[in-house]
Parts: structure tokens; C-alpha cells; sequence
């Protein structure tokens, strides 16, 4: 008598033994599973905004006094000739004596114009313009007809914007991340413990 051949299961009708299919599905979860991004600190944003007003202090330091002498010179500067006795530039200065004008044959140093000052040499002459109340402030009169590019100013101005940006791009983020809702982590619960603010605790294992 011939043996009865034993029926296969079919593979379609294959049912995962439920522990191996829950460790299956806690893997597919820990796998899926977004932790709430690093919460960014109020002492980040403060060092930013901190920044942003040291560099608007410069910029406004580099600024209001090169613009208030040029407009001073402009409106009541006494134009002389000068020639130029010195140049150094550690500390830079130039110095001019005067060769025209009112003050013929005294000396001067020109003023920093934002902390520049005009490529010369020694013998070179010029026009410069100085206050006859304060004639320790002097520039050259082409300087004070057509001032050049405040270079520091616009350079301090950028920085400020760049960390004004920054400092509302990480406010922004954090009151994102503080208001979004995160799902619980699979094994954890709301209580992750890479956050330090978690409370709740739950262990669970397939």
C-alpha cells in the first residue's frame, strides 16, 4: 500500500509565529521612529542677539563719527596746503605742516576717517581741510568732497544682520520644536531618556 504523501502548508497560508511577528513590528518602530531634534538654548539665543548689538555698536562707532566730521569740514572746514613730514603706520598716523592758509608752517595730524587713513608719503602735497574751532580735526579735502567707502561700517553692518538672522532663525526653531507634537519612542514612551526632561517611563519588549 502506498504512503500518503503529507500535505504541504502553503506558503501563502504562513503565519509568523506572534512573538517573531512583535519583534518584527518594534523593530519597524525603533526603525521609523524621529526623536524630537535638540531643543536649542535660550543662552545660544542671547549670545546671538549679544552679537548682533556689539556689531551695531561698531558699525554705529565706525559710522556717526567719520559722517558727523565730514559734514562739520563740509559746512565750516578752512581749506590750506599741506605737506606731509610723516607717515607710520605702527600706530598709523600722518602728519601734515602747512604750506597755505592761516596756519602756514604749523604741523597737524590728519584724522582717521573710520580708522583710515589716505595712502601718502612723505613729501607729498595736498589740500586739506580743518575746523578752525578744533583744528586737530584735518582730512583731506578730497576726502571730505567725496568720502570714500566707510569699508568698517559696511562690514560691521553685514555681521549685524548675519547674527540678527541667526538669532531669529534659533528662536524661531525652538518655539517650532517646543509647540510640534513628537511621537512617543517605542520602548520609552514619552519618557526618552537622551531627553532630560522626561518623566514617563515605559518598557515594553516583543
Amino acid at each position: 500500500m502506498a504512503k500518503k504523501k503529507r500535505s504541504r502548508r502553503r506558503n501563502d497560508h504562513y503565519q509568523l509565529p506572534p512573538r517573531v511577528a512583535a519583534a518584527q513590528r518594534y523593530a519597524a518602530a525603533i526603525a521609523a521612529y524621529k526623536p524630537r531634534p535638540p531643543l536649542p538654548q535660550r543662552r545660544l539665543i542671547a549670545g546671538a542677539f549679544g552679537l548682533t548689538l556689539l556689531c551695531l555698536g561698531m558699525a554705529l562707532s565706525f559710522w556717526i563719527p567719520a559722517r558727523t566730521l565730514t559734514d562739520d569740514l563740509r559746512a565750516n572746514g578752512v581749506t590750506a596746503g599741506a605737506t606731509v613730514i610723516g607717515v607710520d603706520d605702527k600706530p598709523k598716523y600722518v602728519k601734515v605742516k602747512y604750506v597755505l592758509g592761516p596756519r602756514l608752517g604749523k604741523e597737524a595730524q590728519l584724522s582717521d576717517y573710520a580708522g583710515m587713513f589716505p595712502d601718502l608719503r612723505t613729501g607729498d602735497v595736498l589740500e586739506v581741510m580743518y575746523d578752525p574751532e578744533d583744528p586737530s580735526r584735518v582730512l583731506p579735502r578730497q576726502w571730505v568732497i567725496a568720502p570714500p567707502l566707510n569699508l568698517p561700517a559696511y562690514g560691521t553692518a553685514a555681521l549685524t544682520v548675519i547674527f540678527l538672522g541667526l538669532s531669529v532663525a534659533v528662536m524661531l526653531r525652538r518655539r517650532w520644536i517646543l509647540r510640534t507634537s513628537w511621537p512617543e519612542h517605542p520602548a520609552y514612551g514619552s519618557g526618552d531618556p537622551r531627553k532630560p526632561d522626561s518623566t514617563t517611563v515605559r518598557l515594553t519588549k516583543p
